[in-house]
């Protein structure tokens, strides 16, 4: 017993380097996220998988990199000034990055989001100092972004028009897209596997992984029951890139995130005849339950987001050659989910096999009914 600790110890030891550097700030630790192997447990047999885990951002979403980005473009080009009000509407990621990135800069952050999305990301928003205007459902994702872009035309605040700009797509290209060619560089990588909010990361980290890997088959997956792309129906946009209506093509789907009721301008911009092999349309309950998979699996907690994600790459592992490379994108943390679909069947209370357990020995006993014991008898 004591050789294996002994051993357990020079192994952690080993293991313990630290990052080597201390950080300004804490947007100084967005990126660099890592990207891990996907067990037998779950991975199909005759090919590999991985999952780039975009969670370990310092608030927990992909997100994390389009609010910087659009944040410093705005510094750089003297948009944004000290004491300025940033405003954007987001389904809670984005909104969640940009109050982060708003906090550490001093600027006062107000977000706009509809009223379906979970409870627990508008409260993150809150804990970071932003202000949350909800707007009604029956809006969808353009009810929201037109109340951003009143917000900002009539108190002169600064919009991110994430779904627009193009420091979105080409931060993604000169972050994203190069650490996943870091990571694999001398590896083997035939498909890269990635869904849309904005369209930032298929665009820019796209453009990236095809300009230094052509052979690197890319696929875009969007929900079932909103085939925006599917439907070959474009989005009208209005003159500053953001959408004039609602795409007809929508339907609610419970994967947050992805694919609002209109085509963003960074993904209508996007070259697909270079970048897109398959668009893969992607079930809500697969999403959930490819990502509460991932949890009971392989100890990785992602949203729907990335569940969605995932069973895309399954989906694409079925039709991949023998030997073939796959790598998913997980945008964000499980725990961003708590109030949704994701949780709904994970009870709170100790199930039977639960209570059994806490009655089998005499000491501190919680047990529905009946007194607590808080100490052996």
């Amino acid at each position: 017993m004591a050789f294996g600790m002994r051993s357990i110890g020079r192994r952690v030891m080993m293991s313990a380097k630290g990052r080597g550097v201390t950080y300004d700030d804490i947007t100084k630790t967005i990126g660099n996220t890592p990207v891990v192997k996907i067990s037998d447990k779950m991975c199909p047999p005759g090919v590999e998988m991985y999952v780039k885990c975009e969670y370990f951002n310092p608030l927990s979403s992909v997100k994390d990199r389009l609010a910087l980005a659009i944040i410093q473009d705005a510094e750089k080009s003297g948009a944004l000034k000290p004491g300025d009000t940033v405003v954007e509407a987001t389904s809670g990621n984005t909104g969640i990055a940009v109050a982060m990135v708003c906090a550490q800069r001093g600027y006062n952050c107000v977000i706009a989001m509809a009223e379906q999305f979970s409870v627990e990301r508008r409260r993150l928003m809150r804990m970071l100092g932003a202000k949350v205007v909800l707007t009604p459902k029956a809006g969808k994702g353009f009810g929201m972004v037109k109340k951003a872009e009143e917000l900002a035309e009539k108190h002169g605040w600064f919009l991110c028009h994430q779904f627009e700009t193009e420091a979105n797509w080409k931060f993604h290209e000169k972050t994203t897209g190069p650490e996943i060619l870091a990571d694999f560089a001398g590896k083997r990588l035939d498909y890269w596997v990635t869904g849309y909010g904005t369209g930032g990361t298929f665009h820019g980290a796209g453009k990236a992984i095809k300009a230094a890997r052509p052979d690197v088959k890319i696929v875009l997956a969007e929900p079932a029951d909103a085939g925006l792309l599917a439907s070959g129906v474009k989005t009208q946009h209005n003159p500053d890139g953001s959408p004039s209506a609602s795409h007809p093509a929508f339907s609610a789907h419970p994967i947050q995130g992805w694919t609002p009721d209109f085509i963003p301008k960074v993904l209508h911009d996007a070259p697909m005849d270079a970048l897109l092999h398959e668009l893969v349309p992607v079930p809500g309950p697969g999403a959930i339950a490819t990502a509460q998979s991932l949890a009971a699996t392989q100890g990785l907690l992602t949203g729907i987001s990335g569940g969605g994600t995932m069973w895309a790459a399954l989906e694409v592992a079925k039709k991949a050659p023998e030997g073939s490379v796959i790598l998913a994108m997980l945008p964000d943390t499980g725990e961003r989910y708590l109030s949704t679909p994701l949780f709904q069947d994970i009870p709170a209370e100790m199930s039977e096999e639960e209570l059994a357990l806490a009655v089998s020995t005499p000491s501190y006993q919680l047990v529905p009914g009946k007194e607590p014991v808080l100490a052996a008898a």
